[in-house]
């Protein structure tokens, strides 16, 4: 029974993630963007994002992305829930329930 809850709560966590990602884009990003969240995200694929995330280079794809946002307007603890939502509604992700 332990490892059912653990697994119930690893994965609400992820999704929290998610979700965190898409209010700080919604909030932060999207007037700077002039774009919705998921035309964002699909901008690449999961493995594409998981690369430019693993190498450390997500930060200047938002710039290359959406050329007006301010990076330093960013936390610094704001780029993995960022990452998460990119990565979950990518190209050939999730498809948003809006």
């Amino acid at each position: 029974m332990p490892t059912l809850l653990v697994a119930v709560t690893a994965s609400t966590y992820t999704m929290a993630d998610e979700i965190s990602g898409q209010q700080i884009f919604k909030q932060k990003l999207r007037r700077k963007c002039g774009f919705s969240g998921v035309k964002f995200a699909k901008s690449h694929t999961q493995m594409e994002w998981e690369n430019i995330y693993e190498n450390g280079l997500f930060p200047q794809e938002t710039k290359k992305i959406c050329p007006r946002v301010k990076l330093e307007m960013i936390q610094d603890d704001w780029w993995v829930d960022l990452y998460e939502f990119a990565n979950a509604y990518a190209s050939d992700g999730a498809v948003p329930s809006c």
